[in-house]
C-alpha cells in the first residue's frame, strides 16, 4: 500500500448545490474532474468516500475507487477517518482530505502539500492563495485563513492562526483558504477523537477543532484560486472558466 491516501469526501445532499458531485462539466461528473486531479499524481492512493450509491457506480463504472461510508458521519473527516481505519487498515503514514466540489485544482499543487507533509513539520497542511478582490474577500462563502507571516511566493508556508467565513479585520495576513487537508496519521487519529469545538460550531468550520486543540497547522501559498463550488453561480462559473 502506498504510504500517502487522498480520499475524496463526496454525497449529493448539499443544502445550497444539491447533487452537485454529479453535475457535468465538460460533459464529465464533477466528481471524476477531482478524481483525475488526484490521480494523475502517481504518488499517492486515491478513493472516494461517500454515502450514496450513484455516487459509487459513477466513480466505479470510470474505473476508479468509491467506497461506501456510513450516512451517519457529521465532517467530511469522519467520512476519511473511516476509509483510512477500515479499509486502509491505518497504514498510510498522510492522509489528504481533497474536497470533492474543486473540479479545477492544480494537480501539481496537491504534489507540493504531499512533499512538505513528508517533513514532518505539522499535523495538519492546508491550502490557501490570495484574493483578486474587495468582493471576493468580503464574500462569505469564501473561506479566509490567517497566518502569522506573510506568504511571499509559491509553495512557502505559515502557521494558520484563524479561519472565518467572515473578514478578519484584526489579523494582517490574510489569504484565500484552498479546501485540502493533508494529515499524518497520528493527527487524523487524535482529530477525530476530539469533541466538536465551540468555534467549530459557530462558524461552520472543522479546522477551528484542531487550533482550539493546539494542533499545528501549516498554511502553503499557491498561485492560483481553484474554485470550490458551493452555489448555482459557482456551478456557472467553473463550467465558463473549464471550457476554456
Amino acid at each position: 500500500m502506498n504510504k500517502t491516501a487522498i480520499i475524496i469526501p463526496s454525497r449529493l445532499d448539499a443544502l445550497r448545490l444539491p447533487n452537485k458531485p454529479l453535475e457535468l462539466i465538460n460533459n464529465k461528473e464533477m466528481i471524476l474532474h477531482v478524481y483525475d486531479a488526484a490521480k494523475k499524481l502517481n504518488i499517492a492512493d486515491v478513493y472516494v468516500a461517500t454515502p450514496d450509491q450513484k455516487i459509487i457506480d459513477v466513480v466505479n463504472d470510470y474505473g476508479g475507487k468509491a467506497i461506501f461510508t456510513s450516512l451517519k458521519h457529521q465532517t467530511g473527516t469522519d467520512r476519511i477517518y473511516e476509509v483510512f481505519k477500515n479499509q486502509l487498515k491505518s497504514e498510510p503514514s498522510i492522509i489528504v482530505n481533497l474536497q470533492g466540489d474543486m473540479p479545477n485544482i492544480d494537480s501539481q499543487h496537491i504534489t507540493d502539500l504531499i512533499k512538505y507533509m513528508n517533513r514532518g513539520k505539522c499535523d495538519i497542511g492546508t491550502l490557501a492563495s490570495s484574493f483578486s478582490s474587495s468582493a471576493e474577500l468580503n464574500d462569505e462563502n469564501n473561506v479566509k485563513v490567517a497566518v502569522k507571516e506573510k506568504l511571499t511566493s509559491d509553495r512557502s508556508f505559515s502557521v494558520a492562526t484563524d479561519f472565518s467565513r467572515k473578514l478578519l479585520k484584526s489579523h494582517e495576513h490574510i489569504y484565500h483558504h484552498v479546501g485540502i487537508y493533508a494529515f499524518t496519521n497520528k493527527a487524523l487519529v487524535r482529530y477525530v477523537g476530539l469533541e466538536r469545538s465551540k468555534l467549530e460550531l459557530e462558524r461552520k468550520l472543522e479546522q477551528l477543532r484542531a487550533l482550539e486543540n493546539n494542533m499545528s497547522i501549516h498554511v502553503g501559498y499557491i498561485n492560483s484560486s481553484p474554485l470550490s463550488v458551493d452555489t448555482k453561480n459557482d456551478l456557472i462559473e467553473i463550467k465558463r472558466i473549464m471550457k476554456q
